[in-house]
């Protein structure tokens, strides 16, 4: 049962367009938070270190009055199903240089897209490195 824009009934979503940054710094604050559970995505956002964390918590906190107050979700089960930004606009400035040239300044802007889901996130198991493995086994057979 999918709605309108692919989002199912257990999900919401949130926007946050033209965030004054690249996409390549936003990204690296969605790196962050993708696919943990709403509080513990918050905490780690009010501590970062990074100027947009702001916004990215600012959207988060959108998402999550959404599922609350549009679908009656409950914000104990939230997690991120999906994070991502893209480019928007750039603005371009001009900055005089020697000798009555030009050089470019560009000033990139962002849009930020937070989907949540409600349920039990979906736990990352780690895999030991095969190489390793092998050759412990191998080890031990020898002995």
């Amino acid at each position: 049962m999918t709605a309108r824009y692919g989002i199912k009934e257990n999900q919401v979503r949130a926007f946050n367009k033209l965030i004054r940054i690249s996409h390549q710094k936003l990204n690296l604050v969605c790196d962050l938070v993708r696919g943990l559970p709403v509080d513990r995505a918050i905490d780690v956002l009010k501590f970062s270190k990074k100027r947009v964390a702001g916004e990215v918590l600012k959207t988060l906190l959108s998402a999550v009055a959404n599922a609350e107050h549009n679908k009656n979700l409950p914000v104990d089960s939230l997690f991120i199903k999906e994070i991502w930004c893209g480019k928007a606009l750039t603005m371009k400035r001009i900055m005089p240089a020697s000798q009555g040239r030009a050089r470019p300044i560009l000033k990139p802007f962002s849009n930020l897209t937070i989907v949540l889901e409600s349920g039990v996130a979906p736990t990352k198991k780690k895999a030991a490195p095969k190489a390793k493995a092998e050759k412990t086994e191998k080890k031990a057979k020898a002995k």
